[in-house]
């Protein structure tokens, strides 16, 4: 009895396995199918490439037997020419499954081939000789009839998506895996570094956006549960043919919508440099909404993207910089750091660099800055005095104004020795500036003695004496004016020691006057 039970358990787990056979046991089943009826199968576009590739590798050719399942798939194959547009798109996806074995024989290239001549066929102009740069006629045209300037960077661009005649057959290709695609684009004669296909590169940035947005069941990324790696070499292509065309075709916000779509997709640090440096160039241009791209593990914001394109407009710009651009930028740059001042996982560290990015030329006032800072010293109330300080060198108190000072002054967030800097910096602004007013009121005090020679008044008259005791007035008002000043600090640093003399202890307020 043992022995019979082992002989069934035995015959239970035998089977025969066939590593790689095309198409799995649906492949095999339609093979035996065909052997048990005689050798007769319905052929369709559906199992025509299954029913070729198993021929091939069983063999199943004349020398074994007459009118066998090879013949008969090479003939339904010859009218290959005269298939239907869907019939082509289902053959070809077929093939997926079993991918290396259609393209080691051939087939995978004539279905493509096949594919090809459709698009071309029914296009208003040809697919290969549609270039990405402008014929002369055009070039006084709008970039905007090109097809790729964006006014939304949320939402696909209206003009990547497929309404004209040239790009009919967009959303029929989004169905097909990564190394379909692949095998399409080296037919064209496209792919990597050879592509300089507008109509191509429209294609390629409308696929790579269809595989961000299908949800992947298996949990990968990507189309169909593919992993972002496959679509690496789809992402460099089209990127290259970005980067040929710039501005030409390209706005800063459209720049900013191809970077999100190949982000996530396996584009490689080359292609990414090149896409980055002529949004850079064009960093002037951006907005606020350009710049909140999402970061990397997690982290809300991509900080290291901005820290890069603000480089690179600096040092394309550093040999004579329109001022006008430099402070446009300043201004974005301001936005940008109050908008990600209360991410809890921004350093101190990156929160300075984005800060002391620009040089302070590129600013007319630190308001900005400051108003960042306030947001940060709210959003993270664990730092240490320390930290606060280190925070505040990116201030430059000399271009505060009046008001964002006073604020500095009675904000308890703020180390009471940077309060005290911050108003003895702007002590010193405001005596220069006193003192450049009354420079400035000098040769109007010349020409009016001028005035009065020329009347017939002698400037004789105003002997030494006269001129000494003027010197005194004008010295003593200013010296009242210097004792109301320094009266109203030291009340306002008064206040302030009161506040903070826990964190002090017993050590003395610096003397201003």
């Amino acid at each position: 009895m043992v022995k019979q039970e082992k002989r069934r358990s035995h015959a239970k787990g035998s089977g025969l396995k066939m590593m790689e056979f095309p198409g799995g046991p649906y492949g095999f089943e339609l093979v035996a199918r065909f052997c048990y009826n005689n050798g007769s199968i319905v052929i369709s576009p559906s199992n025509i490439c299954l029913l070729h590739c198993s021929a091939i590798l069983l063999e199943m050719t004349e020398k074994v037997s007459t009118c066998n399942l090879l013949r008969q798939t090479e003939g339904f194959l010859d009218g290959l020419l005269h298939w239907t547009w869907n019939d082509i798109l289902t053959a070809l996806k077929s093939c997926e499954v079993f991918f290396s074995a259609a393209d080691s024989c051939g087939l995978l290239q004539k279905l493509v081939s096949s594919l090809v001549a459709k698009m071309s066929a029914n296009s208003e102009q040809p697919i290969l000789s549609a270039t990405p740069f402008p014929s002369s006629s055009s070039s006084s045209s709008s970039p905007d009839t090109y097809g790729f300037r964006c006014s939304s960077f949320t939402k696909t661009p209206e003009p990547m998506k497929p309404c004209s005649n040239s790009d009919w057959w967009f959303d029929d290709l989004t169905a097909f895996a990564p190394n379909t695609i692949e095998k399409i684009m080296k037919t064209l004669g496209a792919y990597g570094t050879d592509n300089r296909n507008l109509v191509l590169t429209r294609f390629l940035l409308h696929y790579l956006k269809t595989a961000v947005r299908k949800p992947c069941p298996s949990g990968g990324s990507g189309n169909l549960g593919y992993c972002k790696e496959e679509y690496g070499g789809l992402s460099d292509t089209a990127v290259h043919g970005v980067v040929l065309m710039q501005r030409t075709a390209f706005s800063c916000r459209g720049l900013f919508w191809v970077l999100r779509v190949v982000s996530d997709l396996g584009i490689s640090k080359e292609c990414r440099h090149k896409l980055e440096r002529p949004i850079g160039l064009m960093l002037d241009q951006a907005t606020l909404d350009d710049l909140l791209v999402s970061g990397h593990d997690g982290a809300a914001y991509d900080v290291n993207l901005v820290l890069r394109l603000v480089r690179t407009f600096i040092s394309t710009e550093e040999d004579g910089v329109a001022m006008q651009r430099m402070k446009k930028v300043g201004r974005l740059i301001d936005k940008y750091l109050g908008e990600i001042s209360p991410d809890q996982s921004l350093q101190i560290s990156k929160f300075l660099e984005v800060a002391e990015s620009l040089p302070d030329s590129a600013r007319d006032c630190f308001d900005g800055i400051y108003r960042a800072l306030e947001i940060y010293l709210e959003s993270h109330p664990t730092l240490s005095t320390e930290e606060r300080t280190r925070l505040c060198r990116c201030l430059n108190y000399e271009k505060l104004t009046l008001e964002a000072c006073k604020d500095l002054a009675k904000n308890r967030r703020i180390p009471p020795g940077v309060a005290v800097q911050a108003l003895a910096s702007q002590q010193s602004e405001m005596q220069i500036r006193s003192f450049m007013a009354e420079a400035s009121q000098t040769p109007r005090r010349v020409a009016r003695t001028t005035e009065t020679a020329a009347e017939g008044v002698s400037p004789e008259l105003l002997d030494e004496e006269q001129q000494l005791r003027l010197n005194l007035q004008r010295m003593q008002c200013r010296v009242k004016e210097l004792e109301k000043v320094c009266k109203n600090m030291k009340g306002q640093m008064a206040k302030m020691a009161k506040g903070k003399s826990t964190s002090h202890g017993s050590r003395g307020m610096p003397r201003l006057c």
